[in-house]
């Protein structure tokens, strides 16, 4: 199995954000502040080196790190 580039809570973000879940919505469901759910996308979003949340989606789907 090839190492994720995701941490487990990247994963647990971006997984519910392809539900069309706000940002508060996702802080809401794993107990961490709306702060700390934007602190991971912009990580994320870092580390595939993408502006945006969109953009993100699609290289991890590319990547095979989260599907639909």
């Amino acid at each position: 199995m090839k190492k994720s580039i995701l941490t487990k809570r990247e994963k647990e973000v971006f997984d519910l954000l392809i539900q069309n879940n706000s940002t508060q919505d996702i802080a809401n469901k794993l107990g961490i502040s709306e702060k700390t759910v934007r602190n991971h996308i912009s990580n994320v979003m870092q580390k595939l080196g993408v502006k945006g949340r969109a953009s993100a989606i699609v290289e991890l789907l590319k990547l095979g790190e989260i599907t639909v």
